[in-house]
């Protein structure tokens, strides 16, 4: 994906993405927006939150917004082969279902057995090999067997599909100050930041979350260029082995910053979900712990968008989680 330019991505590409994504057979839905006010979450800091419930979305997270998108703009029966801890897997699965397609998920060990199960659930292959060798048995795939490789997050097609969200954030909060997205690869924060300060919010503050144990973007915004490193975290779905490329660049470009929550505090955000009615897995609850742990500055009287990415949990997982 190195090949594609930040510059690539326009407001009309994003726009044509997002009417491509509602229009979708995969039943893509607009996500409801609730005020942090008319839940019983506890908030430490005087300022109006909204929160975007994509865990509520199809196949229980965002990722089917940019899987519908890269779907659509490609033929269908064809012979892909991914990458995924869970959540993309799961929306190409049924993506892949629906359109006719073979497929394989190359899953990293670390990933919960319960999403492996659900994905092959869709008739798909899986084949599960430590975070380091993601990358080898895809290319073992796409050399020897002819498979297409569709990226989980470094690819145009995806982000401009993930677009599609933030795209709805302003159609309910025209002019947010502060936005908060989770972070993995990148391509959501990219989709997201990319389409809100395309549209003309130039003011908006918009930060990536990242798990300590798995801060790609974080060391790449340092190093000034995408790095990888053995990623670990409770929220597998946010501890790729690198940082795309595409969105490295959208995110150095549109992306004040990333802040950093361990794994206790992921903990803490989906048990504190949990208890107010939101089924929300560690991936997903990122950008809510790191409002409520204080980690996103200058929040006093602001208009803020906290994105609840995704709510695909188990019950063995939940078990799991501080009372």
């Amino acid at each position: 994906m190195g090949e594609v330019s930040a510059d690539a991505v326009t407001l009309d590409l994003l726009r044509e993405a997002t009417e491509t994504v509602r229009r979708s057979p995969l039943g893509v839905i607009k996500t409801p927006m609730i005020l942090w006010s008319q839940t019983t979450l506890p908030l430490n800091i005087q300022c109006h939150i909204h929160i975007k419930l994509e865990n509520m979305q199809r196949t229980g997270s965002f990722k089917i917004r940019g899987v519908a998108n890269q779907f659509a703009r490609r033929q269908s029966g064809g012979h892909f082969v991914t990458m995924s801890a869970g959540n993309y897997g799961k929306s190409f699965a049924y993506a892949s279902k629906y359109y006719g397609s073979k497929g394989m998920v190359v899953m990293p060990e670390t990933a919960p057995v319960s999403r492996s199960v659900l994905i092959q659930s869709f008739g798909v292959e899986v084949e599960r090999v430590p975070t380091s060798c993601l990358l080898d048995v895809v290319n073992r795939c796409v050399e020897k067997e002819n498979m297409t490789f569709l990226h989980s997050y470094d690819d145009l097609d995806l982000i401009a599909g993930h677009a599609s969200l933030g795209i709805e954030v302003l159609e309910a909060v025209p002019k947010p100050d502060v936005v908060v997205v989770c972070c993995g690869g990148g391509g959501l924060l990219a989709g997201v930041a990319a389409a809100i300060k395309l549209s003309g919010c130039e003011k908006t503050r918009i930060y990536g979350v990242e798990p300590e144990g798995a801060c790609t973007m974080y060391r790449s915004f340092i190093e000034k260029k995408p790095v990888g490193m053995d990623a670990k975290s409770i929220a597998s779905g946010l501890a790729p082995p690198f940082a795309g490329t595409l969105p490295f660049d959208l995110c150095r470009r549109y992306v004040e910053g990333i802040v950093l929550i361990n794994d206790e505090e992921i903990k803490a955000a989906v048990s504190n979900l949990y208890r107010s009615g939101l089924v929300v897995e560690p991936s997903g609850s990122a950008a809510f712990a790191a409002i409520i742990g204080n980690k996103i500055p200058d929040l006093e009287g602001k208009q803020v968008v906290c994105i609840l990415s995704g709510g695909n949990i188990g019950k063995d997982e939940l078990a799991n989680l501080p009372d």
